[in-house]
């Protein structure tokens, strides 16, 4: 099979006829044997129904329902999970997205070899509150994750090779991320493609501005993971280190003071009233914290059944 299309979905029953028609025109045109993943992330409007509807007129449809919303990131991962084509593309449902590009970005897999290819939404009909903010946040994305060349990490649009997405896993919020996830599992050929963005047609967006705070979470959380997710002892113990250091510079300081104020006339130093007392305390049992908690990531870390699940590319 050349094409899976995965699209995930959240109450956007009256967009899917007209999308799921405008894919399969496309895969005529361009002779593509291919299959139609729906997700349906827990819709209330009807969807599932028409869904099964489509699905009786096009056997290349198929569908996965959940019993309520977990969101998009577990919708992409169970599609991800079921896709049989080579290529694979994954487009919103709200006809945002242009199945239009759908041939040349299964080109770019094929015939420049690349991993990944994210859609750019160069000109975009999405209001002032969601552009500005959506610039910082990929500015932010580029810096952290090193992928220098992509402008729109969370474009729904987006083209892998089988292979990717069958070794990533995408939980919680981590959908924004896709191409660090991939970076991160060496598919490091990652290009990215302009993409016509469409207004809206049907309903509204699903998505609400705490998503950019939620995003910068989820950034911290995958960078920290992919420096630190098999050696935290490596950080914890670092800084559980410093920081005991610093305590004990602080109490050898408190104890020559007091000594030189006991063989001192006329210099008396109380070690309660001294700044340096309070810091060896709050140093030293922070950093005994810091040290601990790293050592016991580390017995985790070791004892996990993942702990030697590493990404083979080749083996003999």
């Amino acid at each position: 099979m050349d094409i899976s299309v995965i699209v995930p979905l959240f109450n956007e029953a009256e967009s899917l006829p007209e999308l799921a028609a405008w894919i399969k025109r496309v895969m005529a045109e361009n002779g593509f044997s291919y299959e139609i993943i729906f997700v349906d992330d827990g819709s209330t409007d009807g969807s599932l129904d028409v869904i099964k509807r489509l699905a009786k007129e096009n056997p290349a449809i198929r569908a996965v329902s959940f019993s309520r919303n977990y969101g998009k990131s577990p919708a992409l991962n169970t599609g991800f999970q079921r896709a049989r084509g080579e290529v694979v593309i994954t487009m919103d449902a709200d006809l945002q997205d242009s199945p239009d590009e759908i041939p040349e970005l299964y080109r770019m897999i094929t015939s420049e070899g690349y991993d990944l290819v994210s859609g750019w939404k160069k000109k975009r009909y999405d209001p002032l509150s969601k552009t500005l903010p959506t610039k910082l946040f990929n500015a932010t994305a580029r810096r952290v994750s090193g992928i220098n060349n992509l402008h729109d990490f969370n474009c729904g649009l987006k083209a892998y090779r089988k292979d990717v997405v069958k070794r990533i896993e995408v939980y919680g919020d981590m959908h924004r991320y896709i191409p660090y996830l991939a970076k991160n599992a060496g598919f490091t050929k990652i290009g990215e493609k302009v993409v016509h963005h469409q207004a809206r047609k049907y309903g509204k967006t699903k998505f609400g501005l705490d998503r950019f705070v939620n995003g910068y979470l989820d950034l911290a959380t995958l960078w920290f993971q992919s420096r630190f997710g098999i050696k935290p002892m490596h950080i914890f113990g670092l800084l559980g280190s410093l920081m005991f250091v610093i305590g004990f510079l602080a109490v050898v300081t408190t104890l020559t003071l007091k000594i030189i104020s006991m063989c001192s006339e006329g210099y008396n130093f109380y070690i309660t009233k001294s700044v340096y007392f309070y810091l060896s305390l709050a140093f030293m049992v922070l950093g005994v914290q810091f040290f601990c908690t790293g050592f016991i990531g580390e017995l985790i870390t070791r004892n996990s059944a993942e702990r030697n699940n590493y990404l083979i590319s080749e083996e003999f």
